[in-house]
């Protein structure tokens, strides 16, 4: 029997068939999603104009790629971009002749539970009914990354430092979500971001701390 080319181990011929398969949609979201974090990090309310055309473009990609739960997650995301860019820009207080930019909160232990156990409840009911009734790929796993990214993407527009710890367990999930789609560029950058998670979580405890000092 003849040996399988070194290549085939652990599936990095089929990876890079998958990585040149990418369509320029993607391309261009990822990268206007790459921008959105960055901009994240820096408290820039530009990060919001950003991630509306990048969630745009992935609510079209997700569809294709049979995540229906990701795909509706994106119109979910244009919403909160909208509404991300106004509190931030706003949510300060000021009123409208001296609106203030909104600070950086926390929230106490009940509220992350009370998060934490939304988003298991959401994920099993809408896991089962897309396991039971649509031919969605992988529909568990989508909904739990689905349903915990509505609650932490709320945080981000709320300005909630634990958001970023949040993303870290996302992101990791998402990778693999991903990659069984053939979705190589995007989850190439979910890796991306959970770096770019680490440098958030640094950069928002040190901004919530000198703020806590000044007021």
């Amino acid at each position: 029997m003849p040996s399988e080319p070194q290549g085939s181990w652990f599936g990095l011929d089929a990876l890079v068939r998958a990585w040149a398969a990418q369509s320029g949609w993607e391309m261009l979201a990822v990268v206007l999603a790459l921008a959105y974090l960055i901009l994240a990090v820096r408290q820039n309310a530009w990060c919001w104009a950003a991630a509306l055309v990048s969630t745009a473009i992935y609510t079209v990609v997700f569809w294709d790629a049979a995540l229906l739960m990701q795909s509706a997650l994106n119109v979910y995301y244009m919403a909160m971009a909208v509404y991300g860019w106004w509190h931030w820009r706003h949510g300060g207080g000021g009123g409208s002749d001296a609106p203030r930019a909104a600070a950086i909160v926390r929230w106490s232990g009940m509220k992350h539970a009370f998060g934490l156990a939304l988003i298991l409840v959401a994920a099993g009911v809408s896991g089962y009914l897309l396991d039971r009734h649509t031919e969605a790929a992988l529909p568990y796993l989508d909904a739990l990354v689905t349903w915990a990214a509505v609650l932490t993407t709320f945080m981000v527009a709320r300005k909630v430092l634990e958001n970023w710890i949040y993303w870290w367990v996302i992101n990791a999930l998402a990778i693999g979500l991903f990659i069984d789609r053939g979705l190589m560029l995007t989850a190439a950058l979910h890796a991306g971001y959970l770096v770019i998670a680490l440098v958030g979580w640094r950069q928002w405890r040190g901004d919530y701390r000198a703020q806590a000092v000044s007021s």
